[in-house]
């Protein structure tokens, strides 16, 4: 994909670079290309704007702060304040949230497939030591995997797995019918001690050690992205959950092209 593609409920918009939509309430004379019937909402309240394999984002609004979602970094966010222009948007996949008197309104943003260096020996690579180095394959792993579950699925939870929850959560998984709740302490000792070297959770308050540490693992393991959405899959299967995805309703026939909007 080397276009921006902004997906609203009934249809596709595709930018190519140096487009831009409009996006508000609309009306008296201003029509917006992407509209938000909120009376909340200025008529004009923002533009996006395709660049190259990210866009922008402009808060053409004097009091609302607007929210970049990035619904694939398990809660990483960005603030969009009143009256920031062409505010760079670095994920490839986007929620842009808008807030309303009737709730949050929403919009979903595809960016161009990013570019990475394919050839990394000239950095050092072959030389330069692994910062965290995880087994994926390890119990320790999974434990990781399901502490960060909750953010991962939905990246406003404050929800903290306890250990009992772990451990029924892993039981399943053949390697881990045996799996007990000391194991699991240990696991997440080792984690926070030897492998994502969490700071001594002594220094925050030993009472409160345990929930300490199993945050500080999530936040460090979730920041660096060394537990991905796809790391999901490692846990035993859930019920499907009701409802398509935003890649389900895609269509190539719902694809609108914008004409070109030079910048004035």
């Amino acid at each position: 994909m080397t276009s921006l593609i902004i997906q609203l409920p009934d249809r596709l918009l595709e930018l190519e670079r140096e487009q831009e939509v409009s996006f508000g309430r609309g009306g008296r004379g201003g029509a917006v290309d992407v509209r938000f019937d909120d009376p909340a909402v200025s008529r004009l309240a923002g533009r996006i704007r395709a660049v190259q394999d990210y866009w922008t984002i402009s808060n053409l609004s004097s009091r609302a702060t607007y929210i970049v979602e990035n619904p694939e970094g398990g809660g990483e966010f960005l603030k969009v304040a009143p009256g920031r222009l062409n505010m760079p948007v670095p994920f490839e996949i986007s929620r842009l949230v808008v807030p309303g008197r009737d709730g949050q309104m929403s919009v979903t943003v595809f960016a161009p497939e990013h570019v990475y260096v394919t050839d990394a020996t000239h950095h050092g690579a072959l030389t330069t030591q692994v910062a965290f180095l995880l087994n994926e394959s390890s119990k320790y792993f999974l434990v990781l995997v399901a502490l960060c579950e909750p953010r991962l699925r939905d990246g406003a939870s404050v929800m903290l797995p306890s250990v009992p929850q772990i451990v029924e959560r892993l039981r399943h998984l053949e390697s881990c019918r045996d799996l007990t709740r000391s194991a699991v302490n240990f696991h997440i000792d080792y984690l926070a001690r030897s492998k994502l070297r969490v700071r001594d959770a002594a220094a925050e308050g030993g009472e409160e050690k345990a929930d300490w540490q199993r945050a500080a693992l999530v936040s460090t393991a979730l920041r660096f992205n060394l537990v991905r959405e796809e790391h999901l899959g490692l846990l035993p299967s859930r019920m499907p959950r009701s409802g398509a995805g935003p890649t389900e309703i895609a269509h190539p026939q719902m694809i609108e092209t914008i004409a070109p909007r030079k910048r004035k």
